[in-house]
Formats: C-alpha cells, structure tokens, sequence
C-alpha cells in the first residue's frame, strides 16, 4: 500500500466528485507505466504529485487502475492518529482489494460528499470521532464496489452471481477456477446508473477480516515520516516566494490603534508592513528579516476588549464560588430522574471540589501556511496542515470575499493537531492568505513557539462542585456535578454554538455520568464569560469533567470505607464491558498488592462507547515532585481496525496526559499570557516517562474512538496513587510541586 498527494488528481474536479456521489461510478484509470515508480516516490500531501489521469468516468472514494492500482480516497486529515490508513483499510477490506496494490489519496474539501456522519456531516477530524463516524458508511460503499465487480464479471462469463467469489483484487469463478483481476474488469466495466443495494447483513462477517483487526498491517505514513519524504507546509518552496509573521494582539479583541513601522520599512528585504484588524503583518524575503522587522515595531493597542484586567488566579477563586452557590442555577446536562429531590431525601450528602488550569496544546509542528493570491486577488491556493478542509477552505474565500470554488486547499500532513488546527475561523491560515493578498505574492507564514504560546487557545480554565446522597444502605441515590468555565463553543464555533440550542457542549461533555448507576443525577454548566481565548484540547470537556467525577469516586469511597476499586466495581454492575476493563487494569497493575515507597490507584471512564481502565503507580520526592513509574491501560474499543496503532495512540494519549496532570498550566495577567515557550510551559521530557503497559481488548462491537482516550484518565489515577501513598488528595491539575507540599501539609485521611 502506497500514497500520492493531490486529492484532485486525475482531473477530478469539485463539481465532479458531486456527479460522482449521486450514484455509483468507478473512475476507471488507464494503465500506467509510471504508476509503481509514481507510489514509491509520491510523499502525502505534498504540492505537484498527480495520479494517473484522466479518468473516463467519477466517483466519491475509489479509482481503479488497469494495472489493476486501486486508489481509495481518505476523508479525513492526517495528523499522527492514523487516519489516513484506517479509512482506506475499512474500504479495502470490504471491497476486497488488495492492500499492496492500494494508492491513498487525501480526499478534498466537501462536506456533503466526505463529510463525517458521526461529527453532524462536517469534514473535520477530531473528538477521535474518524473511525467511529465513517466506518459503517465506508463498508456499505466498499461492499457496493465489490458488488459491481462482481457483476460485470457474472456479466463476461454468462455465470449466476452466486458461483462467484472475491479474492484480494481478483473476482474468481469457483467451479472453473476462472479469475479476473479487478483491473482486467476495468477494461470492460459497465456502470449502473444506481449505487447496488447493500443490506448490513450482506457485509463481511468480522470473522473473516483479512485486513481489519489485524497486527501485521502498518501505517502508510510512517516510512515516508522516517526517511524525511513526508511533506508539511513547513517543507513548501514556491518561486519568489516571501516570508510573513504577524505581531497579534496580547489581549484577545484589542486593535492596534498606532503603529510606528519606520525602522521596519528601512530595513533591508523587508516587503510589506500590513496592519490587521487583530495585528501587524511583516513581509520580507527572509524569515529572519521579517522577524527583526517585526521586533522593532511598536505598537499601542485599543484596550476596551474585555480580556484586559484580566488574572487567571482571581478568577478561579470566582469561578469556585459560582459553583457554590446553589441557589444560582447552571444550564442542565445529562439530566437522569430528580437529582436535587434525591438529595433531599438522602441520609448523608457529600461534597467536594475541584478545578483545572487553562493549558496550551503544544503540539510538535509550529502553526504555519503557505498561500498564494492570484494577481487580480480573485482566487487563492493555500497549503496548510488543518483538522477540517471545509472550515480551512470556507475561512479563505470568506477572508478574500470571493468564491470558495476558486480557492484550492493543498491539505498537509500536519506534526499534531489536539483541537488547535480546527477552529471554524482557521486563524493561522487566514494570516497567510491575508499577507499575500497585500503583496499579490507567494508567502510562507510561520508562527513561532512564542507566538503559539501567548496567542494560544486554551482548554478553558475550570471549578467543580461535585455532590452525592448517600442512603442508609451506603447506596449513592443522587449525583450533582455543577461545572464553571470560559466560553469556549461561543468563542471558537458561535454556529455550531447555535445548533445545540446555546448549550456549550465541547465544555460540559463527560459530566453525564455516562455507566455508572445512579438513578437520579444531574450535570450543570455555569459559563464565564471572561474573554480569553479558548479551543477544544485533546479529551475536550471530558478531560478535566472525568477528573473531578474519578477523583469524587474515590473520595466517596474512602466516606463509604470501601476499596475504589470494589466501589466502581458495584457501579458498574449493569456494564460488563466497563468492569472487565477495570478488572484487567486491575490484574495487570497487581492492585492490591502490598507496597511501601510508591503509591498505585486507578480510573475509569466510557468516552462515547470506548471502555477504558488506567492505573498508575508514583513515588514523591521531598521537593515534592511525583515520579510516576508505570502506567497501565486498557481499551475496549470494540474491534481494533489497527491494533498496534491503538496500543501507540493510547500510550500517545497518556504521555499527553502526564503533561497535563504534573506541569502544563497558563496563567493570564492582565489579560495576557505569562508564558512564553517549553522552558516555562513544561512538557514532559524523555527522562519524565513511565512504562506504559497498553492492553486492547477486542470485542465483537463496531469500533470505537482511541485518539484521545486515555488523556483524561491520567490525571485521576495520580490522584488516587498520591492518596493511596500519602492518605491525603490532589484536588487541582496540575499537580504543581508547590501544590503538593501545600497537600503534605494538610492532616492524613484516617483511611
């Protein structure tokens, strides 16, 4: 299985792929005798590959070659979680085509023809919703091509469909032992003018899976990553192209009001100096000129945006006494029976809090984009890494005021996404596109660490008030978990903010006590409207919701004087998917077993429909650091499509969310953002990491979400090792050195 480039290779144009949708068509290619060398060669997503072309007829996801190459088209983006292979492999499989013959092109920018059933029919890539959205769409469509295949060949042989049979790329006569090779069919193919019907029951029994759940299949991006072929943005080189950077405001809304640029514009290859509504663009022939440039730039900023004043350590405080005060109600969510007339009747009611930091996504590859503005300034072609081509393509023709069928969007590989390339307003793209609207030029723009830091979005700061009601019996007849925190669907997605009835759902999402079994329970959201930018991070609401509710399960059961383990165990007694991942976490991690210098504990979570068990063990030092040592996982994700790439997404996700738990936190002064780069923004290092032990438990179920998993799980399991060593709890991620001797400090629990 190779990969190529250019999602409209072959000619396939956007109204095209429209034609090709409304029913089913195979774009059958003619033999090629560069196709093999074209696959070796050809990077993902990198500028000026072409299939071979054209194409006699259209089709949304599969082209087949005459040199029997079949070219699968993959809706959604690539940024390390897999994608890229796992769609195409769905269409492979039920197709039954074979894998070493298969090309993987990246999809273009179409939401009613690519755009993911499970994410409201919108191409974007995130929630770890690719797999989970698009698998039983792109078997049905897969089972539909093989269906064509077949008969076409029942057709050339005058034999009954039903004596023939499919093998990888070949359609074979079983009782002559006839065979034809899917590109030999191509040569004579006849289309129907309608998609073949294909019931569910009609699909490959899972059993038979070649392709699908299988260990020894690999990612396609993989080789290209390790010898330096695969293309980013970053690596576009365009003919007389230029170099922008944009100084942004400090405070979200502020304008700049005043701009001094003479020392710029007296500087040597600097082209342009742009004032933006929301900054100061520089243009030059050099990266570094045009940062010397902007460095001498002086700016005042209007400062009536709301953000200023701003400090995130007041704030908390606020946000903690909102969710306090009971008698001010918060927007419902997840809302199960009478949750506050439960409390009432209780014979004991417990209540704690929480809260969480703002945090940055700090993933690997800088922002950046290349954009080229056609002289007249009524078309554009962009070339960025973003989590949604739709988004990316529509905030280019909104930011140009021309037709989104006259912008053309290169979709790279991108070096990490967690939320930060999809915002519906693609800011760094329009930065680009902006710059050379104003030069009429080629331009690369490229944020630097710092400008990602202080102008990030970040996952919204919060508080938690969690209570629960408690009978006679020790039974938990009542849950209330009130939330506070920033704006964030109002700030990065106001449409689909809308949709869903004014109700932020990116931020409430995993309050809703999803498994465990408590009758009555509610969830409120109490929104702060603050004025700091905010976005999605990798886990979204589930993140820091999953660990203020793990972190109350343990703490109930030390009120209850029961194991965690046995409780969560009782909880889950309607949910035998949930309890044998936490039984195996439990075996693997040797819970229960004596220990002196470290502590173990554990969490557990359903993130829609994905079973999840974490344990870890940690020591503490004097200075109060937390080592933790080893990190166990398990997953039920239904069936693994890849299971090595779950096993590397998950301990991915764990190191991502060792990061969050221990040392990643912004704090805002003045509206501003304190940090600047990895020396005061802490990501884990090489010499921070456990032993990730992943486990993945493959059932009988479609497949579920793995991306993002295991980040919030991290968290609430230190948690409950620090109480397990320490007797006492961590109740605010991060788990900041200061803030663990501030716990030392307090008195034991008498556990």
């Amino acid at each position: 299985m190779k990969q190529t480039t250019d999602p409209t290779a072959s000619g396939l144009n956007r109204r095209g792929f429209m034609i090709g949708a409304a029913g089913l068509s195979l774009a059958v290619l003619p033999t090629l005798n560069a196709c093999s060398s074209m696959q070796r060669a050809a990077p993902v997503s990198g500028p000026g590959a072409t299939l071979p072309g054209p194409a006699q007829k259209l089709n949304a996801y599969v082209s087949i070659g005459k040199d029997d190459y079949v070219y699968i088209l993959s809706p959604a983006t690539e940024m390390g979680q897999g994608s890229l292979t796992a769609l195409p492999l769905i269409v492979a499989e039920e197709m039954d085509a074979d894998w070493d013959k298969v090309v993987i092109v990246p999809a273009p920018a179409s939401d009613a023809i690519y755009g993911n059933p499970g994410f409201g029919n919108i191409q974007y890539t995130a929630g770890s919703m690719a797999v989970q959205g698009y698998y039983l769409p792109l078997r049905h469509f897969g089972a539909q091509v093989r269906q064509v295949l077949l008969s076409n060949a029942a057709r050339r042989w005058n034999v009954p469909l039903a004596q023939l049979k499919t093998e990888p790329g070949c359609v074979v006569h079983s009782d002559s032992g006839r065979r034809l090779s899917y590109g030999q069919i191509a040569e004579f193919m006849e289309l129907p003018a309608t998609a073949p019907e294909v019931r569910s029951e009609q699909l490959k029994d899972p059993a038979t899976f070649r392709l699908l759940g299988k260990r020894d299949v690999g990612r396609v991006d993989v080789s290209s990553k390790v010898d330096g072929s695969a293309q980013y943005s970053l690596d576009v080189q365009l003919p007389g192209m230029l170099y922008g950077v944009i100084t942004r405001t400090p405070v979200e809304g502020a304008r700049p009001i005043k701009v001094d640029d003479r020392a710029a514009r007296a500087m040597s290859g600097v082209r342009e100096i742009v004032v933006l509504p929301y900054g100061v663009g520089v243009v030059a022939d050099k990266p570094w000129t045009a940062q010397a440039a902007r460095e001498s730039l002086k700016i005042e900023w209007d400062k009536s945006g709301l953000g200023w004043g701003f400090d995130s350590e007041e704030k908390i405080a606020e946000f903690s006494q909102d969710v306090r005060n009971l008698s001010k109600p918060g927007k419902p969510w997840g809302k199960v029976g009478d949750a506050l007339a439960a409390m009432r009747n209780a014979t004991t009611i417990v209540q704690r809090e929480y809260r969480c930091d703002y945090a940055y996504h700090a993933q690997m590859e800088p922002l950046n984009v290349v954009a080229s503005v056609a002289s007249d300034g009524k078309s554009c072609e962009v070339w960025a890494g973003t989590q949604s081509q739709t988004l990316a393509l529509t905030a280019v023709a909104q930011a140009l005021n021309i037709p989104e069928d006259k912008v053309k969007l290169n979709v790279m590989l991108m070096g990490g996404g967690f939320g930060r390339r999809g915002n519906r307003d693609e800011e760094f793209v329009v930065d680009g596109v902006l710059l050379s609207n104003a030069v009429k030029k080629p331009v690369k723009c490229i944020w630097s660490r710092e400008d990602d830091v202080k102008n990030g979005r970040f996952r919204p700061m919060t508080a938690h008030l969690l209570r629960a009601g408690v009978s006679n019996q020790r039974d938990i007849v009542a849950w209330q978990h009130r939330m506070a925190s920033d704006n964030l669907m109002p700030f990065v997605d106001p449409i689909r903010y809308k949709q869903f009835r004014n109700t932020d759902v990116l931020a409430i999402i995993g309050t809703e006590l999803r498994t465990y079994d408590v009758a009555d329970r509610i969830a409120e959201h109490l929104p702060q409207d603050t004025g700091i930018r905010t976005a999605p991070l990798r886990g979204i609401g589930v993140g820091p919701n999953t660990f203020a509710m793990e972190c109350f399960v343990d703490e109930l059961a030390a009120e209850l004087k029961e194991d965690p383990l046995e409780l969560r165990l009782r909880l889950l007694h309607k949910a035998p998917r949930a309890q044998r991942v936490l039984r195996e976490v439990a075996q693997l991690a040797g819970y229960g077993k004596p220990r002196t210098m470290t502590g173990l504990g554990l969490s557990y979570l359903n993130y829609n429909g994905t079973e999840l068990g974490v344990a870890a063990e940690i020591s503490v030092a004097e200075d109060g650091s937390i080592k933790v040592h080893d990190i166990w996982a398990t997953i039920d994700c239904g069936l693994p499509v890849q299971p090595e790439n779950v096993i590397a997404q998950s301990s991915g996700s764990i190191v991502y969310g060792l990061g969050l738990a221990l040392y990643e936190r912004i704090t805002i002064k003045n509206g501003a953002v304190v940090q600047s780069n990895f020396y005061d923004y802490r990501i884990p290092r090489m010499r921070d990491m456990p032993e990730i032990h992943c486990s993945v438990i493959a059932t009988p179920n479609a497949p579920t979400g793995v991306g993002q998993m295991t980040t919030p799980l991290v968290a609430p399991a230190i948690a409950s090792a620090f109480f397990d060593l320490k007797k006492r709890r961590l109740r605010h991620i991060p788990f900041t050195r200061e803030r663990v001797l501030e716990a030392l400090r307090a008195p034991a629990h008498p556990a």
